[in-house]
């Protein structure tokens, strides 16, 4: 989904007043619940460029929290790092201080967690200036590391998808290509491999290759796995993959997995709906660790039940693959008109729909 500043209900940029860091923060939406998403630490040419970023990650949230059907909305953190910093420790906490107050300034309508750059860890240091943070280690009573759950949404929505492939949610003798084998790649690939699947892996690092033979897995480069003749694309690994010019080389059914922004530009996926391939958007089949991890530290729910939210991504993904053949339109599309009638069923309730901040976030924030 698009994204332009004036969609958004909040964006706050600070100067770290410890750091000197940019750190911009982005609500998008509190329309269905308060917001949460993650805080990204990375390196950017010009702050500028971390702003867009975050605006567009912001966006992504709200399409995700809604796709889910989960009371949330969606928001994210950039920590937009000149491209010629090093982070000594002490400097990373100063960062990281910077930020807590910055989401702590908002006043509990925005929770983060980890992104690129940062962890579990970071969340626990930032929970000593802010309660509005998840994800934090489980040893100090958080959902620790979302990658196990990232991955059993998104084995939840290829199961999906091999119903609407072959009648079936069975996915053993289905040829897979994984594209990208970091944390959630790999965990992706391993749980194929227990359920039968003929696989093709592939990842930049070619040390990731032990892991292929180890599955019993084809390794290919990951241009030629992503065109593997294969039944379903897995792109696990950074956005911008499918193209104008990688769609027409495809040779696979479906493209499903938990890379953000597999699109390149929106348009691509009329593409993908005119060569007869599946594609399911990927907020939809990356929710699963944003699921789990708002589930139990934000919404105080127990194991069992953040999984079987994880798990319903499955029919998430069936409903809106059906839904997209019977009106022969992408399952983009039809993801979009979801979000688009979540967010405004919810706009038209007006008050009913808000939410006290501070009781749902957990309160205010520890002492300094």
């Amino acid at each position: 989904m698009s994204a332009s500043l004036l969609e958004h209900e909040q964006i706050a940029i600070r100067t770290g007043r410890r750091s000197g860091v940019p750190i911009i923060i982005a609500v998008h939406s509190t329309v269905l619940g308060p917001a949460a998403g993650g805080c990204r630490m990375w390196r950017y040419r010009r702050w500028q460029d971390g702003l867009e970023d975050v605006l567009r990650l912001s966006a992504g949230m709200t399409a995700k929290f809604a796709a889910a059907g989960l009371a949330r909305g969606g928001g994210k953190t950039v920590v937009a790092l000149p491209e010629e910093m090093e982070l000594g420790p002490g400097q990373r906490r100063e960062v990281l201080l910077d930020v807590a107050d910055a989401i702590e300034a908002l006043g509990g309508i925005y929770a983060t967690g980890p992104d690129v750059g940062t962890g579990p860890d970071d969340m626990a240091l930032m929970g000593e200036r802010t309660n509005h943070v998840f994800c934090k280690p489980t040893a100090l009573g958080g959902s620790g590391d979302s990658s196990p759950h990232t991955a059993d949404g998104t084995l939840a929505a290829l199961q999906a998808v091999a119903t609407g492939l072959d009648g079936t949610r069975s996915l053993r003798g289905l040829r897979l290509a994984v594209v990208g084998l970091g944390n959630v790649g790999a965990r992706i690939a391993a749980a194929l491999a227990q359920e039968g699947a003929e696989l093709v892996l592939s990842d930049i690092d070619p040390g990731k290759q032990a892991l292929a033979e180890q599955l019993g897995a084809r390794w290919e480069a990951p241009e030629a796995a992503l065109t593997a003749e294969v039944d379903i694309v897995v792109p696990a690994a950074l956005g911008g993959v499918l193209t104008d010019v990688t769609v027409p080389a495809l040779r696979c059914r479906a493209i499903a997995g938990p890379a953000n922004n597999q699109l390149a530009t929106p348009e691509v996926a009329d593409l993908l709906q005119a060569r007869g391939i599946e594609w399911v958007p990927d907020y939809v089949a990356s929710a699963g660790g944003v699921i789990h991890a708002v589930s139990v530290e934000l919404d105080g729910l127990g194991e069992d039940d953040a999984h079987k939210r994880v798990l319903g991504i499955e029919g998430t993904v069936r409903d809106l693959l059906a839904d997209a053949k019977r009106r022969g339109v992408s399952a983009a599309v039809a993801a979009e008109e979801l979000v688009r009638a979540r967010l405004g069923a919810a706009a038209r309730l007006g008050g009913a729909a808000r939410f006290d901040a501070a009781a749902q976030l957990g309160g205010a924030a520890p002492s300094a």
